[in-house]
């Protein structure tokens, strides 16, 4: 799914893919997102890209975080 070739970088393609995730329903409104250690293992990129593309979903209102809970899809 993420292509490390196209000249987008690989935290925006990994927030593109997890926005498609949450537009499908598939990460409902106000349930958490998986985990970034999750998100490592199952897209193989490092700890600062899965922050990055976190942070991305932030600036783009689709998910919220909770200090001491974690982060979850926005309710729109």
């Amino acid at each position: 799914m993420l292509d490390p070739l196209s000249p987008t970088p690989i935290y925006v393609q990994l927030a593109d893919v997890i926005a498609k995730r949450i537009e499908t329903g598939e990460l409902p409104p106000n349930r958490p997102i998986p985990s970034e250690s999750t998100l490592q293992q199952e897209y193989g990129v490092a700890r600062g890209t899965v922050r990055a593309a976190v942070r991305l979903l932030r600036e783009r209102g689709l998910v919220m975080t909770v200090p001491q809970r974690g982060t979850y899809v926005s309710d729109k």
